[in-house]
């Protein structure tokens, strides 16, 4: 048997259930012993057929005896009839349809059958949609209140409006334009498949389904879109038990927010407001029946791209709705009168922030328990910049490159794209429009380059379009704005290049109007810009470009601090008691084991750490040490600084930072202080913002508030409120700050001297030059910058010198700079009021370091505790390290009862001063450096 006339008698089989026996569908038959009951059915559904044939007023056998005179016409053009053999089909009507004796007949039911059998096993569930709600889209809104981004599933971009939202009229132009019969029908309208199958025939070319919106929903979500007769069998079967389990109305409100309405718009609500920039439940009647007409085909009745098309289904929608009673005279000619004005498509482009979106869904689901944004439709309030997100981007990007053009580590890896099949194109478009003299002025190139994709598209470097390359001239390129500009690259660069290829520049005003090549660096990075007072993350990028990689830096990869984790240890310092001005000895160190603690194999380890240059600079002050940052000082400061015990002393730093929430569990190793323990970049700037805010303390956050499209809160964030670190010591927090301002003006970050007064930071470069770091804060916001290679076992590094001064720092400073945009310029605040009662201010400083303010510790009784040679002795230090230009009051030398001024006892104090260098001399047996590069320069 013809296996086009197997598959058509089993839609048959189909169509004779659906419609005689809807609520006793079978599945299954025997091939055999059930052919007795298929025949039944095949001529009870033609007996069906013939019945709507003559409802619509169509004679079946003429029809039939036409389309039997000239076969070849119609099977030659309807897809779904080639290969058939209409005389064999012709027998098969008579044999089922007319009761009439076959002799011979080629139809074979068993092996129909066998097919349907086939065709309907494991039909869906159509109880799935019984209450179903699709997924939505969720709008992302910026700290000002602003649309920023949009978060939906492929194919689901849309946001779901109950039936009851939408006026009547709405919800009747697609019910004329698609399923007239909408409400009187059981899922398959017979009248509808007859008027369609005529028009098949007298138009070929055109085909029609004759499909119910019923039918379209269980294609559109269960059965699929495959063009067979196997889907539209399935589809059938599914349709009618949909209508027997759901409503009318529920039937309507899943087609209206599942159908596909063009620019990108999935249901009635996001269509609408692609449209016509409002809600569904604010359309005019002109513009439902616009968006209606659309259902047939959004393609072919796209308003942008054939509006004349638009119009006569707009015109031709209204005429149905006319025609039957739906709408009155009145209404159908106010409508024709006011037709509907489509916005420009605004299509949804977003080209930043998308490192940031992605933090949003994960803190949605840690914080909030929701694990997803698009299982309906949200506003997500968050806490981003645009702009400044743009600005961190952008400074990112570039610094980076200037990384790689600086250190001759630059490799072009070619152009972006070529756009020569673009602009070809677009060529042959303009001809035709010059043609009908509405030629557009703009350059072809310009058109192409303008409407060009590219796969970087949240690099903020300018695209150009190579306009000539090989000549004599060198290589010039277009720009967007339509200038055309040389090319400054390499020859090895220039060479690579041919006629519409893209490639990212950089112009800068004062240059010589030329455009400098950049190329996708291989270093990578990442940066960080959070709030003081509140925690709120302005901006935050992960990488150089998400399309080249999706991991957050800042939250999802966990690197080596180096330096950057020292002011930990002199916090601890401070919060013991000691000040600014304590005098330590920058020389050999070396600690002895801690015992019990780590493995059997490492238990004798002596720990001797080094200087980043190597060397030593003898005696100078806590500031100096920090400022630039040395090593051997940060470890002699777990020898009497903190406690007695070096191991007591770790213990305290690492309980600290367990408190600031840098490490869920400290490595309690000595090298864990020059930053042996990976930390995670939005961790390490929480810290630094803590130490801007006295000690106070706020958990980095990225969501404001939730809710539901209707306005029902699903989440809203309390009232920033800090915890305080330290006990609350805001004098070692206030001290430790003034000392990174110094950071900038004397120290290792001095390349940002001119940002000094306003801002405080430090620098961390790790063992080898893996990693490069700089925390900075000022009085509003806090920067964290870091720059490396993603490979952790030292494949690549950033080479000799690539420090955090001079690597990260430079990154940074454009990004302090742009936070001044949006936050006032202002110098770093002095002490809080509530702080100004436990500090003193000394002027300090002499020769070539210039002026700066000290900030003491005092007592009840308003004196300052005096430690500066509580480690060195007084004999040891010299006089060379009196920095004070005036006088000051000391309180007796650990007189005072208050536990942060006991911070070591007497004795050993008394035995440190006594033996000087030799406290800290090397015993014998092993040393071990680990991290011994971990400062920088």
């Amino acid at each position: 048997m013809n296996l086009v006339l197997v598959k058509m008698f089993a839609m048959a089989l189909a169509l004779g259930q659906v419609t005689t026996r809807p609520e006793a569908i079978k599945t299954e038959f025997d091939p055999i012993n059930d052919q007795a009951e298929v025949a039944d059915i095949l001529r009870a559904g033609c007996t069906h057929m013939r019945k709507a044939f003559d409802v619509e007023d169509i004679n079946l056998d003429d029809l039939i005896a036409t389309a039997l005179e000239d076969p070849s016409v119609v099977a030659g053009e309807i897809p779904s009839f080639r290969g058939i053999n209409f005389q064999d089909l012709h027998t098969a009507y008579r044999q089922f349809c007319t009761s009439e004796r076959v002799d011979n007949s080629p139809f074979d039911l068993g092996e129909v059958i066998t097919f349907y059998n086939k065709t309907v096993t494991d039909l869906p569930d159509h109880n799935r949609l019984k209450g179903l709600k699709l997924p939505g889209t969720t709008e992302i809104l910026d700290g000002e209140g602003k649309p920023f981004a949009e978060l939906f599933e492929s194919d689901h971009r849309r946001i779901w409006v109950p039936l009851s939202d939408l006026p009547d009229y709405v919800q009747k132009t697609f019910v004329a334009a698609e399923d007239k019969r909408f409400f009187q029908h059981h899922g398959i309208d017979e009248r509808g498949l007859i008027r369609a199958f005529v028009a098949n025939l007298a138009e070929p070319g055109r085909p029609q389904g004759g499909s119910t919106i019923t039918q379209q929903v269980a294609k559109n979500l269960l059965v699929g879109d495959e063009v067979s007769y196997e889907r539209k069998i399935r589809e059938m079967i599914v349709a009618v038990r949909l209508d027997r389990a759901l409503t009318k109305n529920e039937i309507l409100e899943v087609y209206l927010n599942s159908i596909y309405l063009g620019r990108g718009a999935w249901g009635i609500d996001m269509a609408a407001n692609s449209y016509f920039k409002k809600p569904a439940s604010q359309l005019t009647l002109s513009e439902a029946a616009l968006l209606a007409g659309m259902a047939k085909g959004p393609a072919s009745f796209n308003p942008d791209r054939f509006p004349a098309r638009a119009r006569a289904r707009v015109t031709y929608v209204l005429n149905r709705m006319q025609e039957d009673k739906i709408i009155t005279d009145e209404q159908f000619t106010q409508a024709m009168a006011s037709p509907p004005r489509v916005a420009v498509y605004d299509r949804p482009r977003r080209l930043t922030g998308f490192h940031f979106v992605d933090h949003i869904v994960h803190e949605a689901r840690t914080l909030v328990g929701m694990q997803s944004l698009t299982v309906d439709s949200y506003t997500v309030r968050s806490t981003i910049n645009t702009k400044l997100q743009r600005e961190v981007e952008a400074a990112l990007q570039e610094g980076l490159a200037r990384y790689e053009i600086a250190n001759d580590r630059v490799r072009f890896s070619g152009p972006e794209t070529n756009l020569a099949e673009s602009v070809q194109r677009i060529d042959a478009e303009q001809k035709t429009r010059a043609l009908r003299r509405d030629r557009v002025a703009r350059p072809v190139w310009q058109m192409a380059l303008q409407a060009a994709r590219l796969p970087l598209y949240d690099v903020h470097w300018t695209p150009a379009l190579v306009l000539e390359a090989g000549g004599k001239g060198g290589v010039r390129v277009g720009l967007p704005d339509g200038s055309i500009l040389p090319l400054s690259a390499k020859d090895s660069e220039r060479r690579q290049l041919t006629q519409y290829d893209v490639v990212y520049v950089k112009t800068e005003p004062g240059r010589g109007g030329r455009a400098e090549l950049r190329s996708r660096p291989k270093v990578q990075g990442a940066a960080v810009v959070l709030e003081n007072n509140s925690g709120r993350i302005l901006a935050m990028v992960g990488g150089f470009s998400y399309p080249l990689s999706q991991l957050n830096r800042v939250t999802q990869a966990k690197r080596q601090p180096g330096s950057s984790i020292k002011p930990l240890t002199y916090l601890a310092a401070l919060h013991k008691g000691l000040q600014p001005d304590t005098l330590v000895i920058d020389g050999p160190v070396t600690l002895p084991p801690i015992r019990g603690e780590v493995g059997a194999a490492r238990s004798n380890k002596y720990w001797t750490p080094k200087n980043y240059e190597g060397g030593a600079r003898g005696v100078m002050t806590l500031r100096r040490a920090l400022e630039n940052s040395r090593n051997m000082v940060t470890a002699r400061l777990l020898k009497g600084g903190i406690s007695e015990n070096p191991k007591d002393s770790l213990y305290q730093i690492c309980d600290l930072a367990e408190e600031a929430r840098l490490y869920p569990e400290c490595l309690r190793l000595y090298p864990f202080i020059l930053g042996a323990q990976a930390v995670r970049m939005i961790d390490l700037a929480a810290f630094y913002a803590s130490i801007a805010n006295e000690g106070g303390y706020h958990t980095p956050y990225a969501i404001e508030a939730i809710e539901q499209k209707d306005g029902t809160s699903v989440y809203r964030r309390p009232p920033p409120s800090p915890t305080w670190l330290a006990g609350g010591d805001r004098v070692a927090f206030y001290q430790l700050r003034s000392i990174l301002e110094g950071v900038l003006t004397r120290g290792t970050a001095r390349s940002l001297q001119h940002l000094a007064s306003y801002a405080g930071g430090k620098t961390g470069t790790t063992d080898e030059e893996n990693d490069a770091w700089f925390l900075a804060f000022t009085k509003d916001v806090t920067v964290a910058v870091w720059v490396g290679y993603d490979n952790l076992n030292g494949r690549r590094t950033l080479g000799d010198g690539g420090t955090g001064g001079r690597v990260a720092a430079p990154i940074a400073a454009p990004i302090i700079q742009a936070s001044w945009n949006h936050y006032p310029k202002t110098p770093l605040p002095p002490p809080s009021a509530q702080l100004q009662r436990k500090l003193k201010a000394v002027a300090m400083g002499r020769g070539e370091d210039g002026g700066y303010t000290e900030y003491f510790r005092i007592d009840a009784s308003g004196r300052i505790a005096e430690t500066k040679y509580a480690l060195v002795s007084r004999n040891s230090a010299g006089d060379d390290h009196d920095e004070f230009s005036g006088s000051v009051r000391y309180a007796p030398r650990y007189s005072s009862p208050a536990p942060l001024q006991q911070y070591i006892p007497p004795s050993p104090l008394q035995q440190y001063r006594s033996q000087g260098w030799g406290s800290f001399g090397m015993p014998s047996g092993n040393s071990n450096s680990v991290l011994r590069r971990s400062e920088d320069r």
